[in-house]
């Protein structure tokens, strides 16, 4: 039988992911459906998800102009990316120095970063806020990066992903003289790019997404990131132009679609190999 036949098993199994798939793809759908109607189109009795007049120049046009788009863009790449760069830096020698060097505090410390998964946002957010306000660092980029500086989910990750490394190169290494910044920058990461990869999605989606913390720190709309813009647009537009709003979400959302389209194959890698499979 050819390895690509269609068995019944087989079958059966594209079909469930096909309705999976379907599934989680149906509010993006539907999106896009809305982003491109009238408001007439939108509130009618009929569920179409073909417009009936197309309106996508004209929802674009509003979601591009009544807030500026391009600053709340250009906010969300800054803020992912300080954010991201400062993990990584601080996550990688902290994950190398718990997987691969022997110290009497190793274990405690990983005891530490397993409390510190269970630790929420929400639980440090008042001190944090008045830590800011004493400084006067709200309405910063301060505000928005330093409380995601330590990331212990990276840390968590990094760890799982170096203890599989082989020893005997970290050991060459070091008989070739190494210092150990110099394993890390020229031995661990240039391994580490797939768990990298994968951390980097994870980073990236979560802070461009994340609402509640710039909601508290930021009320000056120059510094507004992509979901607190989106809450700005409804206020402007009295909550009630869904297809503009449609609109500028697609427009957030896409640079985060467009982004983990590119590096799929790394993340499928990275999640692999650090054993974070569901």
């Amino acid at each position: 039988m050819s390895p690509n036949a269609f068995t019944l098993g087989r079958i059966v199994r594209l079909s469930i992911l096909s309705l999976g798939a379907l599934l989680f793809l149906a509010p993006y759908i539907f999106m896009i459906s809305t982003a491109g109607k009238a408001q007439s189109d939108i509130f009618t009795s009929s569920l179409n998800l073909i417009p009936q007049h197309w309106f996508y120049a004209e929802n674009f046009a509003k979601a591009w102009s009544r807030v500026h788009m391009p600053t709340l863009l250009f906010n969300g790449v800054i803020v992912c990316l300080m954010i991201l760069v400062i993990q990584v830096v601080i996550a990688i020698p902290c994950a190398y120095a718990m997987a691969k060097l022997k110290f009497r505090a190793a274990k405690a410390m990983m005891v530490l970063v397993m409390l510190g998964l269970l630790v929420p946002i929400h639980a440090t957010a008042l001190p944090l806020y008045v830590a800011f306000d004493r400084v006067g660092a709200l309405n910063s980029y301060m505000a928005l990066v330093a409380p995601f500086s330590i990331s212990v989910f990276g840390i968590f990750l990094f760890l799982q992903f170096f203890r599989a490394m082989p020893d005997d190169l970290i050991h060459a290494a070091r008989l070739d003289g190494m210092s150990e910044i110099g394993v890390i920058a020229r031995v661990i990461v240039p391994n580490a790019w797939p768990a990298i990869t994968a951390f980097s999605i994870f980073s990236v989606v979560a802070h461009w997404n994340d609402l509640y913390w710039p909601l508290i720190v930021v009320s000056d709309q120059a510094y507004a990131t992509p979901p607190l813009g989106l809450l700005y647009f409804r206020a402007a537009e009295a909550g009630d132009d869904y297809g503009a709003l449609m609109a500028a979400t697609l427009i957030i959302t896409s640079p985060l679609v467009a982004a983990f389209l590119i590096a799929q194959k790394r993340f499928v890698e990275g999640i692999t190999m650090t054993g974070l499979k569901g």
